[in-house]
């Protein structure tokens, strides 16, 4: 079903210059944050899954204005997958300056990083993780420019259509508006030195590497590996645009 967002004018005028109040900045100085960014079904949230489950981090769960949604049979909870959350609220705590980061996502739900979510992390003592759109990316890197921004990639052009088509019902103008949100994020991501990538073709492995950069253990070969298959991924994404 295509979700239709109501406020979507409201929203964007909110979201142009947006900024967190005073009091949320100050709050966000010490505390440590890793975002991950990377195409639809590239395996951020199973990333982050394998990650809380070894005990060290900590996954902020973002508030979206959409509705649940049924992934492998099974529908989505709040405060599970997502907080969940009507727009006017969203909206509110936009204009508020409650959030980190907020993005108008496909043009069709605005998705995003409370403050309530960041505090809770930071009394958890872990290293609070999660994962956004490139927007979020940018907006959060001019607030908190020591976040370790991570892009994860699956292995191959293929595997990533057939992880997203296989999950979900979308229909033909989803598809587009994928592909070309896939286009905007991977040429942004590979402009210049702004992300370390993570190949996720083995959960475990991948895990471990993405552990080892939060903790600033390089691998310049596996690096290059991955910015390689970024390159390729942008290709092909503009090669089946150009259809």
């Amino acid at each position: 079903m295509e979700v239709i967002l109501r406020n979507k004018e409201k929203f964007r005028n909110v979201l142009k210059n947006y900024q967190p109040s005073p009091e949320s900045i100050a709050f966000l100085k010490d505390m440590e944050l890793v975002i991950l960014l990377g195409v639809t079904a590239a395996g951020r949230n199973t990333l982050i899954d394998e990650l809380v489950r070894r005990g060290t981090y900590t996954f902020i769960l973002s508030d979206t204005t959409r509705p649940p949604k049924l992934r492998n049979g099974v529908m989505e909870q709040d405060g599970i997958q997502y907080n969940f959350r009507s727009e006017e609220d969203v909206l509110a705590d936009l204009e508020a300056g409650k959030f980190l980061e907020a993005e108008l996502i496909h043009d069709q739900q605005v998705s995003g990083i409370s403050i309530r979510e960041l505090e809770r992390a930071e009394a958890s003592g872990k290293i609070a993780i999660d994962e956004v759109d490139i927007l979020g990316t940018v907006n959060i890197r001019k607030v908190k420019p020591d976040t370790k921004f991570i892009f994860i990639l699956p292995p191959s052009f293929e595997e990533w259509q057939h992880r997203w088509m296989a999950r979900e019902e979308i229909t033909s103008q989803e598809v587009k508006n994928r592909m070309q949100t896939a286009e905007r994020v991977l040429e942004q991501a590979l402009d210049g030195e702004k992300f370390s990538f993570v190949i996720n073709d083995d959960v475990r492995a991948a895990a471990d590497k993405l552990d080892q950069i939060v903790h600033g253990v390089d691998a310049v070969e596996d690096e290059a590996a991955a910015r390689q298959l970024a390159e390729e991924l942008l290709r092909k994404v503009r090669k089946y645009l150009a259809r």
